[in-house]
């Protein structure tokens, strides 16, 4: 490890040296990388342009025409149809949301006892007004 600190403070000590003033300057000559790979040819073309050029309706899946348009296709019309049929089953089976489903067998359950046991099914008075304290008529 004091090794490595002695390694970058003599860096830095011949950078200043050199006449660099900030960290994004580099050293005195400093050679700039190729814009290109290692090993590719410059006058080279990318393999996109090239099935571009050879087939202007270019999907992406292949370089051969019928074989680009079959795949694109067969891929969009999965994709569509997995994303139809799942999307459909997902929603089919998602938890009752806002606990409608639950609030109407309850409701249901309630009516039913209350026309078993003979009592209106909305009573005139829904908090019992022996129990509530009023202000006097005056």
């Amino acid at each position: 490890m004091a090794a490595l600190g002695r390694a970058l403070r003599a860096l830095r000590a011949g950078a200043l040296r050199a006449g660099a003033r900030g960290r994004s300057a580099g050293a005195a000559g400093a050679v700039a990388l190729p814009r290109v790979p290692l090993g590719a040819d410059p006058h080279e073309e990318e393999p996109m342009a090239v099935a571009q050029r050879k087939n202007p309706d270019y999907h992406g899946f292949s370089a051969e025409p019928d074989a680009d348009v079959l795949n694109m296709r067969a891929v969009f019309f999965a994709g569509v149809s997995v994303a139809i049929v799942l999307g459909t089953v997902f929603l089919h089976y998602l938890p009752d949301y806002g606990l409608q489903q639950w609030a109407r067998r309850e409701a249901e359950i309630q009516i039913r006892e209350r026309e078993s046991r003979g009592v209106p099914l909305l009573d005139p008075n829904y908090y019992d007004p022996a129990r509530l304290s009023l202000p006097r008529p005056q």
